[in-house]
């Protein structure tokens, strides 16, 4: 390849894709991520020399650097076509120096979709490496290095080995704690609810809602005095007050940047984070697609921008005129406003061509990111489509002189975007209404009261959790996954029902980070810090400073809470069993892999066993008992507890009932929002439609 151009990407899926764009004279090699890093066995800044890096070749990666080199000192030409956001920049920087290029070469390139025009675009708009960026990147980096290793073994000193503390995950932690104790500190409030059932004299009936007492918000709080009001009620004549009849128009939502696809994916198709960026990950970095080769299926996915080309909107209209008609195009495109903390580097997350449609693609996609691009196409092609329209209706009504009564009803006239992406939310008001004129006189048919509870704040989901953390502007979009996942395994919290619960061991660490650290869980210093890494990479700040403002008084802080905190006791909480070996009672210990049961007898005897939650259901192989277990991945997972012996196992959780039809495990599948649904989980059977059933 002398004389050639070498390019440099991050992973071996897009220098495939690159290498079918690029053809002859072009090598691509793939850095697989970062090449270099701060050492794990050591802090790696030299606090003294005002908090220099000491980067070091990732182990294992030192023959894939030596190649990287040589491929480069035969090349005529070397771009650098790592990721277009601060870690890829960062990564750029590191193979620049590695490989000896000079310091203002133009030799990084960017493209935000991996499609044969935007990479030939880009290879003609090479640029130096942003090292505003960069060091935005290396403050970041820093701070949490700061912050991981002198935290962590601190906790190891007075809480238990092995924990860790992050500069953003802590305050992830503290913000459930907290729901937590709104949840348990909650009380419920009674207050009841009135309807009314009306007539006309043609005897046609509606709903219509108590609402007002001597024209102030009625609010019944008990049944005396519902009984009261319902007494009144049955005293007074009834007459259409007021009828309003109005259009009413629903923009389309914008399309998708990293946090709303988190959570929308996390509502619609159950992906945890994690899952979500993996899958777009291959869709961005590129797939086979039939006759058309290799191409990147959406553009880059780590985005907080609305921003959409000129050039994808006019392609989105043109195919909106054409599969739907005109009258779904909008006479401009529409433009949405980004939040005010947008980097707006990237424009939002939208396919490469709207022209391939979500069928089109299917037969060369795995289901997870067929599901995934069709939630993609579906929002970024409504984005760009007319309002829906809804024709609506109020009725005040009034009851005698005191009580006022609301009825309304929203009924859909014209779909617009809700033709290709329907946002489920509850627009549509079915309560029928007749066709009503002020003053008409109607008779009462009943009225019904219900009693309500006030509710306390729910625990947070993926979704809820995510969307909060974009609001506070704590940490990035691209790291919510990684953050989530990390105080999941440290069990700090677990994932129950979908939600998030903190274990005794989050409160404790939470409680001393408070206590002694209140800048590090405090949410407004993190959202601040956040604030400087974006003027870092803005050029109006320089990154040591930053860092020094930091670590100053934190060294402080942790010097001091070395000496002053004193080592909490976490008592192993005892199993309600006894040892099958001794007879002394069993507890509940915490390992690397979560609990266990080990004898309270330790160290003259050493029992142990596994601790599985029994879900109270016989096995339906067996008789045995049915548990819930826990994937390498974490996934939650149902099997028998005679296994080896007995196979069973489970993603859904069983009944304890066969199939009448084929003598299979009938299990629990859900059925979307909150509903649950029995099948068979043999995926022959007629009554195992729609399982999601395999291997654990």
């Amino acid at each position: 390849m002398a004389g050639g151009t070498l390019v440099i990407v991050e992973s071996a899926a897009k220098a495939k894709t690159l290498g079918k764009f690029l053809g002859k004279g072009y090598k691509i090699k793939a850095s697989v991520g970062h090449i270099k890093d701060l050492p794990k066995s050591k802090l790696g800044i030299d606090t003294g020399r005002d908090f220099e890096p000491q980067y070091i070749t990732i182990r294992g990666k030192g023959e894939l650097l030596k190649e990287i080199k040589e491929e480069a000192q035969k090349a005529g030409k070397v771009l650098l076509a790592t990721d277009p956001d601060r870690e890829g920049e960062a990564i750029a920087w590191h193979l620049q120096n590695a490989i000896k290029l000079p310091e203002n070469s133009t030799c990084r390139i960017e493209f935000h979709e991996i499609t044969r025009d935007a990479v030939r675009e880009a290879i003609k708009k090479p640029r130096p490496v942003d090292v505003n960026r960069v060091n935005a990147q290396q403050a970041r980096r820093v701070l949490d290095r700061l912050v991981g290793y002198n935290l962590s073994p601190l906790l190891w000193s007075k809480v238990r080995k092995g924990l860790s503390a992050g500069r953003v995950q802590s305050v992830v932690v503290r913000l459930i704690c907290e729901r937590e104790n709104e949840i348990q500190a909650f009380q419920p409030v009674e207050y009841w609810t009135l309807e009314a059932v009306l007539s006309t004299a043609a005897s046609e009936q509606f709903t219509a809602r108590v609402a007002t007492r001597d024209g102030e918000k009625l609010e019944i709080s008990n049944e005396e005095e519902k009984n009261r009001i319902v007494l009144d009620l049955q005293d007074s004549k009834f007459k259409v007050a007021a009828v309003e009849k109005k259009e009413k128009r629903k923009k389309p939502s914008p399309p998708f940047i990293t946090s709303t696809l988190q959570q929308e994916a996390s509502r619609r198709l159950n992906f945890y984070s994690k899952r979500t960026m993996k899958v777009a990950q291959e869709l961005y970095e590129g797939l086979e697609i039939g006759k058309e080769g290799t191409v990147g299926l959406i553009t880059y996915l780590r985005t907080d921008s609305t921003r959409i080309s000129r050039v994808a909107q006019e392609e989105a209209l043109d195919f909106i005129r054409g599969q739907f008609g005109r009258a779904f195009a909008p006479d401009t495109p529409n433009e949405y406003k980004s939040r005010k903390t947008s980097q707006d580097a990237h424009e939002a997350i939208r396919p490469t061509s709207v022209s391939r449609t979500p069928e089109m693609v299917k037969p060369y996609l795995s289901r997870d990111q067929h599901r995934l691009y069709k939630l993609i196409w579906e929002r970024f092609l409504a984005s760009q489509m007319t309002a829906a329209i809804y024709d609506t209706i109020s009725l005040d009504i009034a009851a005698g002189q005191r009580y006022g009564l609301r009825a309304s009803s929203s009924q859909l006239k014209f779909p617009g975007y809700k033709r290709v992406y329907d946002d489920n939310e509850e627009e549509e008001n079915r309560n029928q209404l007749p066709e009503l004129k002020k003053n008409q006189h109607l008779e009462l048919v009943n009225l019904n009261g219900e009693q309500h509870f006030t509710q306390p704040p729910p625990r947070f989901t993926e979704a809820s959790l995510v969307k909060l953390l974009e609001e506070q502007n704590i940490g990035r979009p691209s790291t919510y996954a990684p953050i989530i996942d990390t105080i999941l395994k440290r069990a700090y919290v677990e994932r129950k029902n979908k939600q998030f619960v903190p274990t005794e061991l989050g409160f404790i660490v939470v409680d001393l980070l408070k206590e002694n650290f209140p800048d590090i869980v405090g949410v407004e210093f993190t959202a601040r810090m956040e604030e400087n890494l974006d003027q870092i990479e803005e050029g109006n700040l320089e990154w040591r400073k930053v860092v020094r403002d930091f670590y100053e008084p934190f060294a402080e802080e942790l010097e001091r809470a070395a000496a002053e905190i004193p080592k909490v006791e976490i008592k192993d909480q005892e199993a309600g069993k006894d040892c099958p070996e001794c007879g002394r009672p069993l507890l509940i210990k915490h390992g690397r892999f979560g609990k266990f049961l080990a004898c309270s007898g330790f160290p003259e005897c050493r029992h142990t066993e596994s601790m599985n939650e029994e879900v109270g259901v016989e096995c339906p192989y067996c008789g045995g008992k049915i548990v819930a277990l826990k994937s390498k991945k974490g996934r939650r997972f149902y099997g028998c507890s005679n296994y080896p012996t007995c196979n069973f196992r489970s993603w859904n959780k069983p009944t304890g009932q066969t199939c009448p039809h084929c003598g299979d495990a009938m299990v629990e599948k859900s059925g979307g929002k909150s509903s649950e649904t029995v099948v068979c989980q043999n995926p022959q059977c007629k009554n195992g439609k729609g399982r999601d059933v395999s291997e654990a």
